[in-house]
């Protein structure tokens, strides 16, 4: 079974959510995304992920949204460190999932 994931990284701050960067797993579910944005305040960046696994025929996709610790954003557009968020096992109903059809 192939999976690929619809991957958007935003950044959330106090004046608009900021899509920073958009991207898709590779055949082994590996993806890396990295993103920057102009922002007066500290930003919130949120990883939104949107799959069919496990799904059958219901429409639009299942979405499940990740915070990333405040730790891995830096000031300036050079990565210094990356978040590593492991193996997640996308057949599982995570307690604050929704779905959604226009990917926002």
């Amino acid at each position: 079974l192939l999976l690929l994931l619809l991957l958007l990284l935003h950044s959330l701050a106090i004046d608009i959510d900021d899509l920073l960067q958009e991207g898709r797993t590779n055949a082994q579910g590996y993806f890396e995304l990295s993103g920057h944005t102009s922002e007066i305040t500290t930003i919130n960046p949120i990883l939104k992920i949107y799959h069919d696994c496990d799904d059958q025929i219901m429409p639009c996709q299942r979405k499940i949204a990740f915070e990333i610790p405040s730790s891995y954003v830096s000031s300036g557009t050079q990565v210094e460190k990356f978040f590593d968020i492991g193996t997640i096992n996308m057949q599982i109903i995570f307690e604050k999932e929704s779905r959604d059809c226009i990917h926002r």
